[in-house]
């Protein structure tokens, strides 16, 4: 039975959809009220606030933390400054994909990461021989994260000090309601966006003290449905939809490289020596990977003319979608596959996310993506395109 998170209680007073997920075994809302599209409108024009507790969370220090992981991911985190964050993946010996979530360097010798799946297990295995504690501490903080073009403005009303000067993909302790917590300037959303990490006996004087700073701004709380859209839109990858855990495969041709779903640059290879992964990564670096990770956007005129066939208008779902269409070349051969995609109601464009062969993965290359209608199975035309398909530059500035 799934948990509790310990803003729970303001989320599920707010959740009268009554509409939940699980999400790593919390309790995760769906979309606040019947339609998520209110949502998706206040992430992207002002603000949302969404939590993100079930994400695990481990602490990671002693003397040979950054060497222990500089040895475990693909990104050489020896470069990190204090109190900067890196968005990372890790490899089995193989270099096949085992997670990706993010590293922060909390002091010289202290670091936590985020990561989608639990991880302690695999990351005690390269333990042996260090000087190094590694700490669960999943269960101790909880996460809100505040997205959108007004997050930095509604936080600057309640952090002490202010945020405002926090560099994108940087981190700093901070004081809200006179509760210390952990400003990060990460999100999911591909916009400007901060995540707040608190102490969970803090948390729900947390999530109301920003929630009346928001008020003004038109902050709304955030389901995952909206999200889901938000981070296609983003071009952001997510382990277990668009690539799988090599933990969990059954069959290599399910396993990913990170060249082959668009991770080969959080890949340090330069001036660099061993790391879990590193020769099958820099033989791939060399020669060049199977496949690659694109964006697909949909031919709505096409789309139209197959509905058209059937005296339908075209059926588009507003939900961000994840069941996996078959993508084919000119000819008709199967070439990959669109793992998520969604309608963007902020692009107007009919977006996917998909891996395919290399040769195909050049910008403009026209496609055809599997589409069903009235149960039969066509073929709709799609070009590929460069990810992010939304890319504002507040997210950064």
């Amino acid at each position: 039975m799934p948990i509790q998170s310990p803003f729970h209680p303001r989320t599920a007073e707010l959740c009268t959809s009554m509409r939940w997920k699980e999400w790593a075994g919390y309790y995760a809302v769906s979309s606040y009220e019947a339609s998520h599209e209110i949502e998706y409108a206040a992430v992207r024009h002002s603000a949302g606030l969404i939590d993100v507790t079930p994400l695990f969370k481990y602490n990671v220090y002693g003397s040979d933390a950054t060497e222990f992981l500089t040895k475990i991911m693909a990104k050489n985190i020896s470069k990190l400054k204090i109190g900067q964050v890196s968005y990372c993946c890790w490899c089995d010996d193989e270099g096949e994909l085992m997670d990706d979530g993010t590293v922060t360097r909390l002091e010289e010798n202290y670091y936590r990461v985020t990561a989608a799946e639990p991880c302690l297990y695999w990351f005690n295995l390269f333990t042996r021989g260090l000087e190094i504690t590694l700490e669960d501490v999943t269960a101790d903080y909880g996460g809100l994260a505040i997205q959108g073009p007004n997050s930095r403005k509604i936080l600057d009303q309640i952090c002490t000090p202010l945020i405002s000067d926090l560099k994108f993909f940087w981190s700093m302790k901070s004081k809200i309601a006179g509760h210390e917590v952990l400003v990060t300037r990460t999100g999911y959303t591909g916009d400007l966006g901060y995540e707040v990490w608190v102490e969970n006996q803090n948390a729900l004087a947390i999530y109301d003290a920003i929630s009346v700073a928001g008020d003004a701004f038109g902050l709304r709380p955030l389901g995952l449905d909206a999200l889901d859209i938000t981070r296609v839109e983003a071009g952001f990858i997510m382990n277990g939809v668009d690539y799988f855990s090599a933990n969990h495969c059954l069959i290599d041709e399910r396993k990913s490289t990170p060249y082959e779903v668009g991770l080969g640059w959080t890949v340090s290879l330069k001036d660099r020596g061993s790391f879990i992964g590193h020769q099958r990564l820099r033989q791939e670096k060399s020669q060049g990977a199977e496949w690659g990770f694109v964006g697909l956007v949909m031919d709505w005129d096409d789309m139209e003319r197959l509905y058209a066939d059937f005296d339908l208008p075209p059926q588009i779902c507003s939900h961000a979608w994840r069941d996996g269409r078959p993508v084919y070349n000119l000819a008709g051969d199967f070439i990959g596959q669109a793992t998520s995609g969604a309608w963007s109601p902020l692009l107007k464009k009919n977006l996917a996310l998909a891996t395919l062969k290399s040769e195909y993965c050049q910008e403009g290359t026209e496609l055809y993506m599997e589409l069903t209608v009235e149960y039969q199975r066509l073929k709709v035309k799609a070009v590929v395109t460069k990810t992010p398909f939304y890319n504002p530059k507040r997210k950064r500035q």
